[in-house]
């Protein structure tokens, strides 16, 4: 009854088909859990096994087809998606209410309002997938909330983010919370290899991405490396205009420049918290790169204003606009 392809979770992906087939699932859910995990793939799961032919998200039939690949529809026969739109990487309110891009063309026939409420297909629910759900702004979350609270017969919503706190706190009210935990290593460590990594890439993959398959693009984890290896060179006093380039925004890339910068600065808070592990003589999480962070773990080194300032810097994300002088000035509060 389960989708081969997805890797972990099974207890919870059992005890929502359990409450599915029971009549007894909440019309609006949100998944929550760290990024890359497979909230997303579980909820597509849901509504993959409804159009499949066996009923069982079995990845061979006609219906699973329609799951499949990378570039997902935005409307399917029983799933409408809702992602963030444009540079600013929001989901804006003229998504909810007339399912436009961020060029005001159609994404979907109708306005997320109006699909709710249609009649869902024979044997089906209407499932509607919010990604990235702390990308709602203000007038987007709100306008979602009475269909949220009370949403129409047959159409369940399901909301899905690795930072529940970015979420208005009427939509969360509002929304049943389903936990996901990281995956084991043995569980994420097999789809890598599935996707072409070799042994040899195993430490250094398995730490960065913490039970997640953030990773599994080699450019995803290669720029992740580097940024690492940035830090480092920069705690040691390497000048910032030969070491910060990885940890600036990539101009060409489609996501927003907030969401870049949220990776470095999660990546620093990781290294300082290794190098108080060390000091006090426990294993550090980023193992392959203890040797070089045990030079780093000083008694004179403060470790509270790096801490502060990356926790600043993320807490402005949304709001910062110069990537540049905020990287900067983290990396003043490293040497200080």
């Amino acid at each position: 009854m389960f989708s081969a392809d997805i890797a972990g979770h099974q207890a919870i992906r059992q005890r929502l088909l359990d409450r599915l087939q029971g009549g007894r699932i909440r019309g609006s859910l949100l998944f929550t859990g760290p990024e890359g995990i497979g909230k997303r793939r579980v909820a597509l799961e849901m509504a993959q096994r409804e159009i499949c032919f066996r009923r069982t998200a079995c990845g061979q039939c006609e219906g699973c087809r329609l799951f499949q690949g990378g570039d997902l529809p935005f409307e399917l026969p029983n799933l409408l998606r809702i992602v963030p739109e444009g540079k600013a990487g929001v989901i804006r309110i003229d998504q909810i209410r007339e399912g436009l891009d961020s060029n005001n063309q159609p994404r979907f026939s109708r306005g997320v309002i109006e699909w709710a409420s249609l009649a869902p297909p024979m044997n089906c629910h209407r499932w509607i997938l919010v990604e990235e759900a702390h990308r709602l702004n203000e007038s987007s979350g709100n306008i979602l909330l009475k269909t949220l609270e009370e949403p129409p017969p047959g159409t369940h919503f399901i909301l899905v983010t690795h930072r529940p706190e970015a979420l208005l706190q009427t939509i969360r009210s509002r929304c049943e919370r389903i936990p996901f935990a990281p995956l084991s290593p043995k569980e994420a460590w097999a789809v890598a290899l599935r996707h072409g990594w070799q042994e040899g890439d195993q430490p250094r993959w398995s730490a960065l991405g913490e039970g997640s398959l953030r990773f599994l693009g080699e450019a995803d984890f290669r720029r992740a490396e580097a940024q690492v290896d940035a830090w480092i060179a920069l705690m040691a006093g390497r000048p910032f205009s030969e070491a910060a380039g990885p940890l600036l925004p990539e101009k060409e890339s489609t996501q927003a420049q907030g969401e870049q910068l949220r990776q470095p600065l999660e990546l620093l808070l990781r290294l300082l918290a290794d190098v108080a592990r060390i000091r006090v003589g426990e294993t550090p999480a980023l193992l392959p790169w203890r040797e070089e962070l045990t030079t780093l773990a000083t008694p004179q080194r403060d470790l509270k204003a790096p801490q502060e300032a990356a926790l600043e810097a993320l807490r402005h994300l949304p709001r910062n606009l110069s990537p540049e002088p905020l990287i900067r000035e983290v990396t003043l509060s490293l040497v200080s």
